[in-house]
């Protein structure tokens, strides 16, 4: 049985994606697959009750007959890093849960995948960070990295440093945008395999699977649509108009993609974000419907305007949280990253060395 763990630089590289498209290509090939997540960290509350729902997609795409609290023993919420703190938690104990849950999923598995926590570091407090959980489990790692900067490789060679060259299995960049493609391929990549750090993949970045469209974000806040404009344009940031005009304006046109959040009594500020051809939506929050010119030049522009109730503090956080998470959740975004992963990383080196050890002969009849 051999063991990949997937872990990755930072939140929201895709790293989940990555590691369910992984289970795909390897049930495509025979192979008997397992999963894990030894840190939940995608929690509703601090009281410890985890609605992670990289597991349960897990559980329903690679077919795998298993518990919640199998697949994600350690639920890293709030409160139990406070406890941690605290001396209420016993690194021995959690490391032997991981271990006994593992053995028993692992359990005539050809391929066991694990998914990292936020980042390779969480679980550091508790001696669980990816690297240690990797060696625990005696798992290979496939590091996934975000790039669009030379700066981001201290990042990224840290995290190589911290996981050990007799670990790591390699590197996989993902959303890598046309911009850094080339640059990526013929530096970066050869900088990196001269410091014996493969270099397995670089998926380029996908529009659609980048961010979320401006009816998704609109059903996720329960937002009221206060003009008739598309809203299938895609939004993959947020500005917080709380500016002069003059001042917004100029913020407003170094983006692109983006959705301003800003009260529904500020109009300046709405009248200068719907001259920025970089805003996709605007969000109106504290429940205040814009004066008519503002709607009548949305409407012209073809920029939707979201109406919600909550203030901005609160909705640019709950914004942020559902673009940073939403789109690699579901099967779809899963799918279309087994064809990327088909496409442009070296998927033998990650899997290709492993038989099936199910495989029945024929009748001898």
């Amino acid at each position: 049985m051999n063991t990949v763990l997937v872990t990755s630089t930072g939140e929201s590289t895709g790293k989940t994606a990555i590691t369910l498209a992984l289970g795909l290509l390897a049930k495509e090939r025979g192979l008997d697959v397992g999963y894990m997540k030894p840190k939940g960290t995608r929690l509703q509350s601090s009281t410890g009750k985890t609605l992670d729902e990289d597991p349960m997609l897990a559980r329903e795409l690679l077919d795998i007959d298993a518990e919640m609290h199998q697949l994600e023993p350690v639920v890293y919420s709030p409160t139990f890093i406070q406890g941690a703190i605290r001396g209420k938690e016993n690194n021995e104990e959690l490391s032997e849960v991981i271990s006994h849950h593992f053995d028993d999923l692992s359990a005539d598995k050809d391929l066991m995948l694990v998914e990292g926590g936020g980042s390779y570091r969480t679980g550091g407090i508790v001696d669980l960070t990816d690297a240690d959980v990797a060696s625990l489990l005696d798992a290979e790692v496939v590091l996934v990295a975000d790039y669009s900067h030379p700066s981001d490789l201290d990042d990224l060679v840290a995290a190589v440093e911290d996981i050990g060259s007799d670990r790591l299995a390699g590197i996989v960049f993902n959303r890598v945008n046309d911009s850094v493609y080339d640059e990526l391929e013929t530096e970066v990549a050869p900088f990196l395999e001269a410091r014996n750090v493969p270099v397995l993949g670089v998926v380029p970045a996908e529009k659609d699977l980048a961010g979320v469209t401006v009816q998704e974000l609109a059903d996720e806040l329960g937002a009221d649509l206060a003009t008739d404009a598309p809203t299938d344009a895609f939004v993959e940031r947020f500005l917080v108009g709380a500016m002069g005009g003059d001042a917004a304006l100029r913020y407003f046109r170094r983006t692109k993609d983006a959705a301003v959040i800003t009260g529904g009594d500020r109009a300046n500020i709405q009248r200068a974000a719907l001259e920025a051809p970089g805003v996709k939506c605007l969000i109106l929050t504290g429940g205040h419907r814009p004066v008519g010119a503002v709607i009548g030049k949305a409407e012209e522009k073809g920029v939707p305007v979201l109406l919600v109730t909550g203030d901005t503090l609160s909705v640019t956080d709950r914004a942020e949280d559902i673009v940073s998470t939403g789109r690699t959740r579901d099967e779809r975004t899963v799918e279309r990253m087994r064809d990327l992963l088909f496409e442009h990383a070296d998927v033998d080196a990650i899997i290709g060395g492993i038989e099936p050890s199910n495989e029945t002969d024929g009748d001898d009849e």
